[in-house]
C-alpha cells in the first residue's frame, strides 16, 4: 500500500487514530464520570484552614494508619452511614496547573477510618487532647503523640486555645498548654470529614455480606418473642457516642471532661437538663476548666429511643441509681425544642 511508502501519510493516519481512540477511550468517559460525580448538594468546599490542615495531615504521616474510605462490606458499617461513592471526593481539586492534591483514601487501617470522624467526634477539645497525648482519651491507643503541635506558655493570651490536660499527662508542666495554629488547622480538617446525605432520588449503595445478624452496637432483640420490638442497647450506644470523653467508667477525665458518675444532672429525676445537654450541647463548665460539649444527639441524628437508652444507661451504672426515663418523655422534650426554634424563627 502506498501509505507505507509515504511517511507523512503514515504518521498522519497514526496521529488521527490516536486522537480518535483517546477521545473514545479516555476523554468522553472522563467527561461522563465528571458529570455523574459532581459534588453532592450538601457538601462544602474546604476552607483555607481545612486545606492547610490536610497538608499537615499528609506531612505528619497520618495517612499511613488511617483510611478515608467506607467500603461496601458489612464490617465497614461502623465507619459511616453508607458505602463511599465517587461524588464524596468530588471537592478534591488541583492545587494549580502543575500540582494535583492527594485523595487520602489510604490502604492501611491501623487506626480507625476517618471518613465520618467529623460526625462521630465533633469536639475540638477531644481532638486536641487526642493529638497531644492519645492515651489520655483512649488508654489502649498506639498512636504517637503530636506534642510538638502545642506550646507551653506562662500565661495564655486572648484568642489562645488552652488545652485542658489531666494532671497525670502533664509530665510536670506547670504553664498553660496552648494549641498552635497548625494544631487548630489539623483539627479543622478532621472535623470537616463528614459523610453527606445523598439527594432524594439517588440510589443509596448497600453494605454487602450482611448475614442478617443483629445490628452491631445499636439494638438487641428480646428473647421473649421473635416478633417483639427491638430494644436499643444503651451500653453500646454510650460506648459509641459518649465514652470517648466521659470514659467507660463514667468518671470522665479530670480537667478535661466532667464525670457522669455522681453527676447532679444524671441523678436529677427531671431529665430535661440531661436531654437538653445531649441534644444541644453545653458550655456551662468552661470556667471550671472543662471543654465545650458538642450537641452529640443532634450531630449523630440520635432517635428519641436511642437518647432514652443512653440516659437510662447513665442513670443505672457506676453507682448511679436515679429515675429511668421513658421514650415519650424524651420525645416530648425534643418536640419542645423544635417548637421553641419555630417561634424564634418567626420573630
Amino acid at each position: 500500500m502506498e501509505i507505507y511508502n509515504n511517511h507523512k501519510r503514515l504518521f498522519g493516519a497514526a496521529i488521527i487514530l490516536f486522537i480518535v481512540l483517546t477521545m473514545f477511550a479516555a476523554i468522553l468517559p472522563a467527561l461522563n464520570e465528571e458529570k455523574n460525580s459532581s459534588p453532592l448538594p450538601g457538601s462544602k468546599a474546604p476552607t483555607a484552614d481545612e486545606t492547610a490542615g490536610k497538608g499537615i495531615f499528609i506531612r505528619e504521616g497520618c495517612i499511613a494508619c488511617h483510611t478515608q474510605q467506607v467500603r461496601n462490606v458489612d464490617m465497614d458499617k461502623m465507619w459511616g452511614s453508607r458505602p463511599g461513592i465517587a461524588a464524596d471526593y468530588a471537592r478534591i481539586k488541583r492545587i494549580d496547573i502543575w500540582r494535583n492534591t492527594a485523595m487520602l483514601m489510604g490502604s492501611e487501617r491501623t487506626g480507625p477510618d476517618l471518613t465520618n470522624i467529623g460526625v462521630r467526634q465533633s469536639s475540638q477539645d477531644w481532638h486536641l487532647l487526642h493529638l497531644y497525648n492519645p492515651r489520655s482519651v483512649v488508654e489502649q491507643s498506639i498512636m504517637p503523640a503530636y506534642s510538638w503541635l502545642f506550646e507551653v506558655k506562662d500565661y495564655a493570651f486572648p484568642g489562645d486555645v488552652v488545652l485542658h490536660v489531666p494532671d497525670e499527662y502533664r509530665k510536670g508542666i506547670t504553664g498553660q498548654i496552648v494549641a498552635t495554629k497548625e494544631a487548630l488547622q489539623l483539627v479543622a480538617y478532621l472535623k470537616s470529614l463528614k459523610q453527606v446525605s445523598l439527594p432524594d432520588g439517588k440510589p443509596t449503595p448497600i453494605f454487602l455480606y450482611d448475614k442478617n445478624s443483629k445490628e452491631a452496637g445499636t439494638k438487641k432483640t428480646s428473647a421473649a418473642s421473635k416478633v417483639s420490638e427491638p430494644q436499643f442497647d444503651g451500653a453500646a450506644l454510650y460506648a459509641t457516642n459518649c465514652q470517648s470523653c466521659h470514659q467507660g467508667n463514667g468518671e470522665g477525665l479530670a480537667g478535661a471532661f466532667p464525670p457522669l458518675k455522681g453527676s447532679k444532672v444524671v441523678l436529677d429525676d427531671n431529665p430535661e437538663v440531661q436531654i437538653t445537654i445531649i441534644m444541644k450541647g453545653y458550655n456551662g463548665r468552661v470556667s471550671e476548666g472543662y471543654g465545650v460539649m458538642t450537641p452529640v444527639g443532634t450531630n449523630n441524628n440520635l432517635k428519641p429511643e436511642e437518647v432514652a437508652a443512653i440516659i437510662n444507661h447513665e442513670r443505672s451504672n457506676w453507682g448511679n441509681n436515679s429515675k429511668q426515663v421513658t421514650v415519650d418523655e424524651v420525645k416530648k422534650i425534643i418536640t419542645g425544642f423544635k417548637t421553641d426554634n419555630s417561634k424564634t424563627a418567626k420573630k
